[in-house]
């Protein structure tokens, strides 16, 4: 018999870990986490931000949210953040590997930066600091927790349709620049998602056993402040005819860390603007 339906979706007292918290999705991710029951422990740099976040979420889903200061880049403070957590809870039940760097593509100098001809190293370092190397030490250390609860829990990467697809440089280009200044997708982002790709495949069987699972969302292009000439022309390339909401990868974040995807391990979830590019993937262990 299957598990009582009324409640397949319920996050109740799980004890979920966000990373990038104070963030456009990461925001959305800790909303669905307190909708569901869930616990959110927001972690971010922006500790004036989680505490509003946390204050916004308490007060709306009547929990107990709670905040670190943390730079997933240093090891030790993961380390220590991870045990601290679990001193306070005896459990940790979830990660979402969601912080990282946001690139940006505009330079007004005679050579934008964006370019890869003109990449500095140490945005490159600093990008894949975050994002990827980051990730793999929360994944490391409170993925280990995971490992220990009797029912296991679930690992998120959010990664990118650029992971699987290759970026259109042509939505960046403006006909009054000369090629040198021309804005392009800058090549850590699509590296960093490309990544996260290969991390969430290892983590699926490294504890499988215990029922860990890892999978990995790939987002499409998400509203965000950008010009209307932008969204229009990303748009024209999407089967659906725009882009994402913020809010609307809030239910593939409860599904997946909830009992209702307790057999979904090893997959990578894109959106329709990778649609037309791919076959995917992996479920239950098992490569399609």
């Amino acid at each position: 018999m299957t598990k009582n339906l009324d409640n397949i979706f319920s996050l109740n007292s799980k004890v979920i870990i966000i990373t990038g918290a104070a963030g456009l999705l990461g925001r959305m991710h800790a909303e669905a986490v307190a909708a569901y029951g869930g616990i959110p422990v927001l972690l971010d740099l922006q500790l004036d931000e989680l505490n509003k976040l946390k204050a916004e979420l308490d007060a709306k889903y009547n929990i107990s949210s709670v905040v670190y200061k943390v730079d997933i880049t240093n090891e030790k403070q993961i380390k220590k953040n991870a045990k601290d957590i679990f001193a306070k809870y005896k459990h940790i039940d979830g990660l979402v590997n969601n912080a990282a760097n946001n690139p940006k593509v505009e330079d007004s100098s005679n050579k934008n930066f964006s370019r890869l001809e003109n990449f500095p190293l140490d945005s490159w370092n600093q990008d894949l600091s975050v994002g990827l190397t980051g990730s793999f030490l929360c994944a490391k250390h409170f993925g280990y927790y995971i490992s220990q609860n009797p029912d296991g829990g679930s690992i998120i990467n959010v990664s990118s349709d650029l992971g699987l697809i290759a970026p259109d440089q042509r939505l960046y280009a403006k006909p009054d620049l000369k090629e040198t200044q021309q804005a392009v997708k800058p090549v850590s982002y699509s590296v960093i998602k490309t990544g996260l790709i290969g991390l969430t495949r290892y983590i699926s069987t490294y504890w499988a056993e215990k029922n860990v699972r890892c999978n990995a969302i790939c987002p499409g292009g998400i509203e965000n402040g950008q010009s209307d000439a932008f969204i229009n022309s990303v748009s024209s390339r999407i089967p659906m005819g725009r882009l994402a909401k913020s809010h609307e990868y809030q239910g593939t974040i409860i599904w997946m860390l909830s009992d209702a995807s307790s057999y979904l391990n090893g997959c990578l979830l894109y959106t329709s603007d990778a649609a037309d590019d791919l076959l995917c993937v992996d479920l239950g262990g098992r490569r399609i």
